[in-house]
């Protein structure tokens, strides 16, 4: 099976398409072969033999196992039977952790994204901290495996992160380890705008989008502007849901393809006829935190112009990996194939470039002092003039309503101060951006008629 995630981590959600390995030819063995071999085996019996504290042949071989795997590459690696099931159980929406998307850089482990409702969303963890210690302990000389299992543990217990946030000095981050439920798909009507938060690819995804569509066009109908899908801090997830929501907005053409050592294990996938948004204005939000699944989605809708893809560059994994049973044993997790855009990207280690380029901001509403205006100048017209009744007199003009003032000073009083909410600066410019996608197309459409 096929796992299509962002990196190994706590909120790993490994992708479950079948995949034919295929009768393949095998490597053939030589000398050297067996030679390596025999180095091997001599290694393994002097450790057992000689080691200070005597440790279990599991052990050891576990060990050996998981340092050739993860010599390879950042994804690859090896899961006892205990992570092989928790695996699996991830991919139904549902496990326990911190909620934290991750990876090794350097021998340093680096937060991909967090997901969101979950203690670390909630504890302000952001994309591209680095974790320095956990408990204390350096995470300096762990492998990612080791780094993951020491932060998984009981429901209501807690773990504390040492964070490295680039010009911050390091700080500390308690969390509670939780049960992380997974809501992959939220929705909502932005006047005549339809908004996705996709937060990861897991087996609802595509039900969840496509129940949200339905849901716009039945409350707005024809005055349905457009669609806004954020995969902004959306690690990754199921290959089949990512393919299967890029689908459901495209009428036809390759969504995207893998290609592997052998070329008979190179796969691609087709959109089927059927847009669910009937051709409107589409926005695709990404940011560092987009990977895998959804920079599958991202580059296929760009590919095929389909959407405007608007944010900053995304993370850059596009290697497959593929979840091997090993019976008795758990499984191993391969990188067995790098995937394509349709028009042939590669975007490993190099990202989505988005259409336009916006970087989160703050937004501060400036007061500026009121200007002169042409009812201010002298002897202008009067606006209500045409309006006057034939025997010269003229419609009375309503009295200004007295403003409320502050507290303290007398008038109404006004609720009760609330903090500001933040606003999100790249979320705003993607509904104006279909508001003006929409507007200019319909101009256009009225032009030609």
């Amino acid at each position: 099976m096929i796992v299509l995630a962002a990196a190994a981590g706590i909120a790993l959600l490994p992708s479950l398409t079948p995949l034919q390995a295929g009768a393949a030819e095998e490597p053939k063995n030589t000398a050297d072969t067996y030679r390596l071999l025999n180095l091997f085996g001599d290694v393994f019996e002097r450790v057992r033999a000689d080691y200070v504290d005597a440790p279990t042949d599991e052990q050891m071989i576990e060990s050996a196992i998981t340092g050739m795997l993860s010599a390879l590459d950042p994804h690859s690696s090896y899961l006892n039977a205990k992570s092989f099931r928790e695996m699996q159980v991830q991919t139904k929406g549902q496990f326990g952790g911190l909620g934290i998307q991750v990876t090794m850089e350097n021998g340093i482990v680096k937060v991909i994204s967090p997901i969101d409702d979950t203690p670390a969303a909630r504890a302000g963890i952001e994309p591209g901290d680095l974790i320095t210690h956990l408990d204390s302990e350096p995470v300096q000389g762990m492998t990612l495996e080791q780094a993951v299992e020491k932060m998984r543990g009981k429901v209501g217990t807690d773990i504390k992160l040492t964070i490295k946030r680039s010009n911050r000095d390091p700080f500390d981050v308690t969390l509670t380890r939780a049960v992380v439920q997974i809501e992959s798909v939220r929705s909502r009507l932005e006047g005549k705008i339809g908004y996705i938060r996709v937060t990861s690819f897991n087996e609802q995804t595509d039900k969840g989008v496509q129940k949200a569509v339905a849901k716009f066009h039945e409350e707005v109908g024809d005055d349905f502007l457009g669609i806004v899908l954020d995969l902004r801090n959306n690690p990754g997830g199921l290959l089949d849901q990512a393919v299967a929501v890029a689908d459901a907005f495209l009428e036809q053409g390759e969504i995207v393809s893998t290609r592997a050592r052998r070329p008979d294990d190179a796969q691609r996938f087709n959109a089927r006829a059927g847009d669910l948004a009937k051709g409107l204005p589409m926005v695709v939000l990404i940011n560092g935190g987009s990977a895998s699944a959804s920079e599958i989605v991202a580059g296929a809708l760009q590919d095929h112009r389909r959407a405007i893809v608007l944010g900053t560059k995304s993370f850059g994994k596009g290697s497959v990996q593929t979840i091997i049973p090993l019976p008795g044993h758990g499984a191993m997790r391969l990188t067995t194939a790098r995937y394509y855009t349709p028009s042939g990207r590669s975007i490993q280690a190099q990202g989505i470039e988005p259409d336009i380029e916006v970087k989160q901001a703050r937004i501060e509403d400036i007061n500026q002092p009121r200007g002169r205006r042409e009812s201010d100048l002298r002897g202008a017209l009067d606006r209500n003039k045409a309006n006057d009744k034939p025997d010269g007199t003229s419609e009375p003009k309503p009295e200004p309503k007295p403003e409320a003032k502050p507290d303290g000073e007398g008038g109404a009083k006004g609720p009760a101060d609330k903090p500001p909410q933040a606003r999100d600066y790249q979320l705003e410019r993607a509904f104006d951006l279909v508001r003006g996608v929409a507007l200019f197309s319909g101009k256009m459409a009225k032009s030609k008629s």
